[in-house]
């Protein structure tokens, strides 16, 4: 077991890496454990995704982030983050998945697949992008469907059902429409979402208005079948043809982990962790949370460009309690 560490920090995205960063600023021993590559969940967008914030709402701790356009692509951010962890040298060790972690008097001991730490304090910076929001029909563990979308080419000249609305299905839709794939999008509301990035929301109604993807409004999926899908419409049920689905309906936290950790979480439908905004510690003592795993449900809440912060706050407050003598 690895022990004397101030800090670990689960995940290794860019509020993870922002948060070594600034801890190895401060003078705070510190380790990064990713259960994937350097910034997992971006490595895991698709291929061709554009950020709807610019560059440098993007950046963290000052460290300029170039870009070809004003808003960067996938590419070029898991350049930016790849370049800050390997140029700073900061303590990360990848492709290692917590697997529990446990307060024992003032000591976190925590275990992943590998090995065993143990530290004063602990960063959960592990997003959301993991688990997928389920349409729990019959049919959804087809192979034919996934919940996450890399490549259009894939898809090209197949029937292709784009399950949502946001900016993840839009982009779909219209990429592999553009590869030669025979686009319909099931939407549940009677719009595509108003959150929907606004150089791209144009060009989905433009296309979903001449009939090149059609657009399913105030619809749901009943079933999935290996050549077609069920509807629920307002016209009744309706039958299409199908190849492959794409169920982009969102995604949230581990919310079983958090309690497990003993965070208390509201009993809404948000689901909204417990911390202290001005320390962003959680009700457990040395347990912090930094990024959009603080919105629970409201995945839209928080993003890289206003979670950048918490770093900052987290390390003041471990650097405070240092100075603080023992009664």
């Amino acid at each position: 077991m690895i022990k004397n560490i101030d800090l670990i920090i689960v995940g290794g995205g860019p509020i993870g890496i922002a948060c070594g960063l600034e801890a190895q600023k401060k003078g705070i021993s510190y380790l990064i454990i990713e259960k994937g590559p350097i910034v997992n969940s971006l490595f895991n967008y698709p291929v061709n995704m554009q950020f709807f914030s610019s560059s440098e709402k993007l950046e963290i701790d000052d460290i300029p982030f170039i870009s070809k356009e004003a808003k960067p692509k996938r590419n070029e951010a898991l350049e930016y983050y790849r370049r800050i962890v390997t140029s700073n040298k900061l303590n990360i060790q990848l492709f290692e998945k917590v697997t529990s972690i446990e307060k024992k008097e003032d000591i976190f001991e925590v275990e992943t697949a590998k090995q065993a730490y143990k530290a004063k304090n602990v960063v959960i910076a592990t997003g959301f992008y993991d688990l997928p929001n389920t349409l729990d029909v019959p049919g959804e563990d087809l192979a034919k469907v996934s919940h996450y979308y890399k490549d259009p080419h894939f898809y090209a000249s197949q029937k292709l059902a784009v399950i949502g609305a946001s900016n993840s299905a839009v982009d779909a839709a219209l990429e592999c429409w553009r590869k030669g794939a025979e686009v319909s999008m099931i939407i549940r509301g009677p719009e595509v979402g108003q959150r929907v990035k606004y150089w791209v929301r144009p060009d989905i109604m433009n296309r979903i208005k001449e009939g090149s993807i059609k657009a399913y409004y105030n619809t749901t999926v009943s079933e999935i079948r290996e050549k077609e899908l069920i509807l629920n419409t307002p016209e009744g049920t309706q039958k299409i043809e199908n190849d492959f689905v794409l169920a982009l309906t969102g995604y949230k936290p581990n919310f079983h982990f958090l309690e497990a950790l003993g965070i208390h979480l509201t009993n809404d439908k948000k689901r909204l962790p417990s911390y202290d905004e001005d320390t962003m510690e959680t009700n457990i003592a040395g347990l912090y949370l930094a990024g959009v795993i603080c919105g629970g449900m409201e995945t839209h809440k928080w993003f890289i460009e206003n979670s950048r912060i918490h770093a900052k706050i987290i390390m003041n407050h471990i650097v405070k309690k240092r100075s603080v003598p023992a009664l």
